[in-house]
């Protein structure tokens, strides 16, 4: 299977400043990371350009950008949460990118590829004047240079790792030709070759121990690199000088218009408001959602997108007694009511999640049927399945209460109603709050009834990497019928069939109550009038590759 990319293509214009409201996000796991249908992917409506984004772009100024936390890790092959992942976007070039808009890829360092018919192997055809920001040729060696690279950091590359399961290795072509084949098929693999995960380091950089990567002594081959990073305070990233390879998703393929970017860590959401309100910060995507309205108009802008990937779930560990109870999982199913939970704790931009994936991922398929709030219905589940009633309204089965916890280190308004809902259907939702840590820790034990937390990719292939049996298995379960679908999904070329595969995979994994979905997580920027052209990538992942102040210094 060959793919020829456009060539003669208007680059989109970034949409700035949709007047929006979400809630607020702090770290979220990312793996690359949209609703109606188009040719088997989809595309998000959710950012409209206003008129400010017929604007001139002007070159030269500095931008400062609130995020919430330092991970301590700016590695782009690494990095796995949203503050951390904003600075390391930026310092790396991928071999393709995607379209926002369409979910299309696009060429970027590789200016075409061929795919063959199995999805099992593919070549990239790369540009011949790009470089890494010291001056190094990007060339096919450097690029097997890292995907073996990657493999070996084996789990700190959470999310490349991932992306190369099933890797047989990259063989150098000619000078600017690679082919890299995998053991078996990998449809995904086309779409992870946009992400930052798998974005190109300098050779040298990526023979760096990891501790060094994470500091951000690496080189890379975006439009910004690293100037300084003090750890807990701020990283400054600065423009890369004579970068001219932008992508075909971009806006412009020259060198990026501001200086620097500066990203400064502000725990503190209250901080973070004011900050913005006072001109200390130019922007953010981390504002509680009460303070959001404040920012629509009268010298700011909001843009919102809602996250492609999986939503929040609530993933039960089937290796525990009570969630291993499929009446259990059902009854959780038809016990939420999300459409409150939108109302009542989150904002009317906000939606209540409609399938396992977001209806921002390509390849979405709802299943509204099977998330309808039914609390008879899971009374009904829990009575047939032997689960009475108790005197304080908990049910009791076998002397054993219905008592079960989730462990989870995010803000905990959704789950806190949540806990309400079940309970009104006999079931007691202990909340287990503690640090990323600590939830690390209890996962790699397996030590935790219910898992709590969604995963950004702007591919399908997310819900197999999360749940089949043959993959991270989140469920801690046996091989069933779902995962011959999920694996299938892997090595479906066509996108009808794919969609058709990870449809009734969806489907299943709600139906057997492995999936319990709660909301769509989404992002929104919130920024003065003086920064333009800030926006989103594909997965929901901020570009400042476009963006530029309106006091810039060149005109």
């Amino acid at each position: 299977m060959t793919t020829t990319p456009r060539t003669s293509r208007t680059p989109r214009r970034p949409a700035v400043g949709l007047a929006a409201t979400v809630s607020a996000a702090g770290l979220l796991l990312s793996a690359c990371s949209t609703g109606a249908d188009t040719a088997g992917t989809g595309a998000s409506a959710d950012a409209e350009p206003v008129a400010s984004a017929d604007a001139e772009p002007v070159a030269g100024g500095d931008l400062t950008f609130a995020i919430t936390v330092d991970s301590h890790c700016i590695d782009p092959q690494q990095v796995g949460n949203n503050d951390a992942i904003a600075a390391a976007r930026q310092t790396v070039a991928s071999l393709t990118a995607q379209d926002p808009e369409t979910g299309e890829i696009l060429p970027w360092l590789a200016e075409s590829w061929e795919v063959d018919d199995d999805a099992s192997s593919y070549t990239f055809h790369l540009r011949d004047d790009a470089t890494f920001a010291d001056g190094t040729p990007i060339d096919a060696e450097a690029v097997k240079t890292n995907f073996d690279a990657i493999v070996d950091l084996g789990a700190v590359a959470s999310l490349g790792s991932q992306y190369l399961v099933g890797y047989a290795g990259t063989t150098v072509v000619d000078e600017h030709t690679v082919t890299v084949d995998f053991d078996e098929p990998s449809a995904q693999f086309l779409q992870a070759t946009s992400t930052f995960s798998l974005g190109l380091l300098s050779p040298a950089s990526a023979q760096l121990s990891a501790e060094d990567r994470c500091a951000g002594k690496y080189v890379g081959s975006g439009p910004f690199a690293v100037k300084s990073y003090t750890q807990d305070q701020e990283i400054v990233l600065e423009k890369v000088r004579g970068y001219a390879w932008g992508s075909e998703a971009s806006a412009h393929t020259g060198e990026a218009y501001l200086d620097t970017v500066t990203l400064k860590v502000v725990p503190e959401a209250s901080v973070r408001t004011g900050s913005l309100q006072s001109g200390q910060i130019d922007a953010t995507a981390a504002l509680n959602a009460v303070d959001l309205p404040q920012f629509d108009g009268d010298g700011f802008w909001l843009q919102y997108r809602a996250n492609p990937g999986v939503v929040f779930n609530l993933f039960p560990n089937e290796s525990r007694p009570l969630a291993a109870d499929e009446a259990v999982r059902t009854a959780l199913v038809k016990g939420i009511d999300r459409q409150q939970i939108v109302d009542t704790v989150l904002t009317p931009q906000d939606q209540p999640a409609t399938g396992v994936l977001s209806h921002s991922t390509p390849l979405f398929e709802g299943a509204d049927d099977l998330l309808a709030y039914d609390p008879e219905g899971a009374k009904k589940a829990l009575d047939d399945a032997g689960w009475v009633e108790g005197a304080d309204g908990i049910r009791v089965k076998d002397g054993q209460k219905l008592t079960t916890t989730v462990t989870f280190w995010q803000e905990p308004g959704a789950l806190e109603l949540v806990q309400q809902q079940l309970r009104q259907i006999g079931v007691d939702l202990q909340l287990k709050h503690v640090t990323v840590a600590e939830k690390e820790a209890a996962n790699e034990a397996g030590d935790f009834d219910f898992d709590y937390y969604n995963l950004t990719r702007s591919d399908a292939d997310v819900l197999r990497t999360i749940f089949s049996a043959n993959a991270r298995n989140i469920n801690q379960r046996d091989p069933e019928k779902v995962d011959e679908l999920l694996d299938d999904s892997a090595a479906a070329t066509d996108p009808e069939e794919r969609k058709k595969l990870v449809t009734e995979a969806s489907r299943l994994l709600l139906e057997r109550g492995h999936a319990i979905p709660v909301y769509e997580l989404s992002t929104t920027i919130a920024a003065a009038d003086r920064v333009q052209g800030l926006t989103f990538e594909a997965s929901s992942r901020l570009d400042f590759y476009d963006a530029w102040v309106t006091d810039g210094a060149e005109q």
